[in-house]
């Protein structure tokens, strides 16, 4: 199996019309969420395609979306979602805190989609044709387009001219918050920053998947060791043309397996699978990346309660039962498709290019502190499937240089909130109450499950009362003046 640093990282609308100058306006449509408590009105925003140089002075449609229900007040608080690697529209469907608390706070919620993702590319459909094209895919430019829609924001909305603006994400728009905060104080007061890995770029490159592994080992009694031992499974029945007949049979896979090299993507396909469960272990019901049952890790081990004595297809007997959970939940799968392991509304080929350039998180398996095959990180073979892929080679150390790395002394008004569960350590690869210093930059920690703080989702549910909390934190910056 190939290990890469790409690791993806998920009301009523207001009638009155909104007096916005062309530019802000763009084109416009209106449009209410399937989800019955979430609607918001769409607009299209006229941004730089350069924001850091001269030559090139063309622009393109940045779409945002935009609910102003609950915002009745002149300088009325704006909650800004900084978008993430996929679909403005997907992020802001499974978003439960921000509409939570809109109400409370009073404030018009703004869902700003992240550059070359959605409906929002630079030159359209040639926006991934090449590398000239891909040259403004970065962190920065993403930064810059939030930073410059806020000031028109505040500047064309009428009311909105003395408004507080709070970014809010989670995972990688998680990141994009607090460094949107970091780099643009002037842009937004204060940052709530929910399970953002800043520091995956330093930390030890097996953190990842040893979390990953104590999620089955904590779920069922040989659940982890299980999926360790499959691999070699996989490969044994797999080294005859009557085995990968079987294999590609007891899977239900689409497409059959036919040799070696469709095997190892067959085994990735495994992997991603296992990392996928584990970042959607919710405690109830949900369909963020597939329909699947509450506490999905621990229905998937109920699959793999066997001893090491089990034949190699008994064992992987059990494994395919066990990733049906993921992929045929509902039963209405006629086969699993291995070129797919979630929704179509992420990025992937986006964040594969962004994590080729400056996004580089290295990550690494041993088989033994971990459930997966031995891989080594090899930065050099990593920059040289950059290059065959894309043209371009990764920067290893840019994200430290440019946000600071634990550095952050210098930035204040930041929540780091970070979940794990109650019998769960806190996840190796977040911040920890030790890695940030300043008063003014906080950890907030609830026990409950990583990405429900990932994607901000129904954080009622959690053991603690994140919402509250996270509620108070948010509105103290609100009020607080003097902020910026």
């Amino acid at each position: 199996m190939r290990l890469t640093s790409a690791v993806p990282f998920f009301l009523l609308i207001s009638c009155h019309a909104l007096a916005l100058k062309p530019q802000l306006l763009g084109r416009h449509t209106e449009k209410t969420s399937d989800h019955r408590s979430v609607s918001y009105k769409t607009f299209y925003f006229d941004q730089q395609i350069d924001h850091f140089g001269f030559l090139e002075n063309g622009t393109f449609k940045q779409r945002y979306l935009l609910n102003d229900q609950h915002w009745h007040k002149e300088g009325g608080p704006v909650l800004f979602y900084t978008g993430n690697e996929g679909d403005i529209t997907w992020f802001c469907n499974n978003t439960g805190f921000m509409w939570d608390v809109a109400e409370q706070l009073e404030a018009m919620l703004v869902f700003a989609e992240h550059r070359y993702y959605g409906e929002s590319m630079p030159f359209g459909e040639e926006s991934y044709s090449n590398a000239k094209y891909l040259n403004y895919l970065t962190s920065e430019q993403a930064l810059a387009d939030f930073a410059v829609l806020i000031k028109a924001l505040k500047k064309t909305l009428p009311g909105a001219q003395k408004s507080s603006v709070i970014a809010i994400g989670g995972s990688y728009g998680g990141m994009l918050a607090a460094w949107l905060r970091m780099k643009y104080p002037s842009a937004v007061i204060g940052a709530l920053a929910a399970s953002a890995p800043i520091l995956q770029f330093i930390v030890p490159c097996g953190d990842f998947y040893k979390v990953v592994t104590h999620d089955f080992t904590i779920s069922g009694a040989d659940c982890s060791s299980n999926i360790r031992r499959s691999w070699a499974a996989i490969d044994n029945v797999s080294a005859t043309v009557e085995g990968l007949q079987w294999l590609s049979q007891e899977f239900g896979v689409c497409d059959p397996l036919k040799n070696l090299e469709e095997v190892y993507g067959f085994k990735a396909w495994l992997q991603e699978t296992w990392v996928n469960l584990a970042m959607v272990d919710y405690p109830y019901e949900a369909n963020f990346l597939q329909p699947l049952p509450a506490w999905p890790v621990k229905e998937v081990c109920t699959h793999l309660r066997f001893g090491s004595s089990v034949s190699d297809k008994q064992l992987l007997h059990g494994i395919s039962q066990a990733v049906r959970v993921y992929y045929n939940y509902s039963g209405d799968a006629l086969c699993l498709n291995t070129s797919q392991t979630a929704t179509g509304n992420l990025g992937f080929l986006g964040w594969f290019y962004q994590s080729c350039t400056e996004m580089v998180m290295p990550m690494c398996t041993d088989g033994i502190h971990d459930m997966f095959e031995p891989q080594p990180w090899n930065f050099q073979a990593f920059s040289d499937e950059c290059y065959a892929q894309f043209g371009v080679r990764p920067r290893e150390d840019w994200i430290e240089i440019v946000y600071g790395g634990r550095n952050i002394s210098a930035h204040s008004n930041i929540i780091f909130s970070r979940a794990r569960r109650a019998d769960k350590e806190p996840a190796a690869t977040e911040q920890r109450e030790t890695d940030v210093q300043p008063l003014s930059v906080s950890v907030l920690t609830c026990v409950c499950v990583h990405v429900i703080k990932k994607q901000l989702k129904r954080l009622t549910l959690c053991q603690t009362p994140c919402v509250p909390v996270l509620l108070e934190k948010v509105t103290t910056l609100v009020l607080k003046p003097g902020t910026n």
